[in-house]
């Protein structure tokens, strides 16, 4: 009796190459140069926001200050998050642009704007590398939207599954169960190109 081989994992499905982010984002950086000439506080949500957040600040003309805060992933069913990081510099009385690798459900998104507005900053707008807003549970406002992608699970460039990933070039839409059941399966392919 011969055993049939298991069917292989569909490879990761690329939604933007390096080249094409490196474009995006510098218009975001023009973008946001251009509705801030007297200069921005960025704000970077860690972990992710972290290589979106380097490239864009390299393409701002103006004087950027940047921090970062980090949150507890907010749990669906619970509705907490929690700030485990907070801002060193005060934003009150400045233009602040949240930056975030990804927007989709908007629970994370909405919970650090009435955060940081509670701060009296001049002006908050939101910045995201991807915006996935087929999943949208709350209406937030994203200013600056690097590319948008169908609901897909995302991964590369700042997004990770397991702490896999992050530092792949380029955007790929990849399968959650099959990153669920081994968070290596993409490993071969995105990392032996």
């Amino acid at each position: 009796m011969t055993s049939e081989p298991a069917a292989a994992q569909p490879g990761p499905e690329l939604l933007a190459t390096a080249e094409e982010l490196a474009a995006v984002v510098a218009g975001l950086g023009d973008r946001i140069s251009a509705r801030y000439p007297d200069g921005v506080v960025v704000i970077g949500v860690l972990k992710g926001s972290v290589i979106f957040l380097a490239d864009l600040v390299r393409h701002l003309r103006v004087p950027a200050v940047i921090d970062f805060l980090a949150v507890t992933p907010y749990l669906a069913g619970s509705g907490r998050i929690r700030l485990v990081k907070d801002l060193d510099v005060d934003i009150g009385g400045r233009d602040v642009v949240l930056v975030e690798d990804i927007v989709d459900t908007g629970l994370t998104v909405s919970w650090l704007l009435a955060e940081l507005s509670r701060r009296g900053p001049a002006s908050l707008a939101v910045a995201a590398m991807v915006d996935k807003a087929a999943r949208r549970l709350v209406p937030v406002p994203v200013d600056f939207v690097g590319i948008s992608v169908p609901d897909v699970f995302v991964i590369g460039s700042g997004l990770d599954f397991a702490g896999r990933y992050r530092n792949v070039e380029g955007l790929f839409g990849a399968d959650p169960v099959a990153l669920a059941a081994d968070p290596d399966v993409h490993v071969a392919d995105l990392y032996d190109r």
